[in-house]
């Protein structure tokens, strides 16, 4: 009886039977793969997205009125605005060289200067007191608060024949005007800015043992500052609008004056003369405030900054 054995599987010369031991290669770690995954040190990081709004442009705030100011001379240019009733640019200009050489624009000037410096100063003081007086103390909140809010309902140009009535017709109504447009918007700003303080910062000064001057300047100013600012901003705005209205009331000098002259004889082109120099000087002390403002508040963090 013979039995068949089966031969033993022979592997093929040349070939190599893979060890049970030695895992296969996993391609996720092949030095290849490793290579790929593997941020190159060489290439750049990836940029990180900003929602902030970027850069200040030099010069950002002449961008618009520049702007303005070449449409208007493209527009002069082309024929297709009246010369009569908005002259050119280049005559505008002309105008106010004739205006300066004469001598009738610098004293103007320097009236309305003047008048909105007395004015500003009078209503900036007036609007700082009372709201620190209405801000740190329930009493003179009391009294003072709703005095504001009923004088700031009533139209202040509407008071111009009041004033004349009790300070007369010279300079004194029209300085007294110009005081009271002006405290209003700060008076408004900075009392918001106080009772906007967080009541946090108040216990943390009480648990220091902070004396009450100490609070007032290391807690109530800087948390006060940023709405005060807002208050002087509009404050130096609401000086120059008013004195539009006022001089032309009963006065003999003054930028109001010069345009209300002009338009007794049709010259659209010094009234311009006057609304761009008022615009200029509105600009200008916009932005002192605003560079102020930069400088005094350079710790805060702001989109602006």
């Amino acid at each position: 009886m013979t039995t068949e054995t089966t031969p033993p599987a022979t592997t093929p010369v040349g070939s190599a039977r893979p060890s049970p031991a030695a895992p296969a290669p996993d391609t996720a770690t092949a030095p290849g793969a490793e290579r790929s995954t593997r941020p190159s040190r060489r290439g750049r990081a990836p940029r990180r997205r900003t929602l902030a709004p970027g850069r200040r442009l030099p010069a950002s705030r002449l961008v618009g009125p520049a702007l303005f100011l070449a449409l208007w001379a493209l527009a002069s240019a082309a024929g297709q605005l009246d010369p009569g009733a908005i002259p050119a640019p280049w005559t505008v200009l002309r105008t106010t060289g004739h205006l300066w050489t004469d001598g009738t624009l610098p004293t103007d000037v320097l009236t309305s200067l003047e008048r909105a410096g007395y004015g500003f100063a009078l209503g900036l003081a007036a609007g700082v007191v009372l709201a620190l007086a209405s801000g740190l103390s329930r009493i003179g909140e009391a009294l003072i608060d709703g005095t504001v809010q009923l004088n700031r309902a009533i139209p202040t140009l509407g008071l111009i024949p009041l004033f004349i009535l009790w300070l007369g017709i010279g300079e004194t109504f029209k300085i007294a005007i110009i005081a009271i447009v002006v405290y209003i918007p700060i008076y408004l700003n900075l009392h918001s800015a106080l009772s906007g303080i967080d009541h946090r910062f108040v216990e943390l000064a009480e648990v220091q043992g902070l004396s009450r001057l100490r609070f007032i300047r290391e807690v109530v100013i800087p948390g006060a500052l940023p709405g005060f600012f807002v208050g002087l901003r509009l404050g130096v705005t609401a000086s120059w609008l008013s004195l539009v209205v006022l001089e032309q009331i009963n006065a003999t000098s003054g930028l109001g004056y010069m345009m209300f002259q002009a338009q007794n004889y049709g010259r659209t082109d010094i009234i311009l003369v006057g609304l761009l120099i008022y615009g200029i000087f509105g600009l200008v002390s916009d932005s002192a405030v605003r560079l102020v403002e930069r400088k005094v508040l350079s710790w805060r963090r702001t989109l602006n900054g």
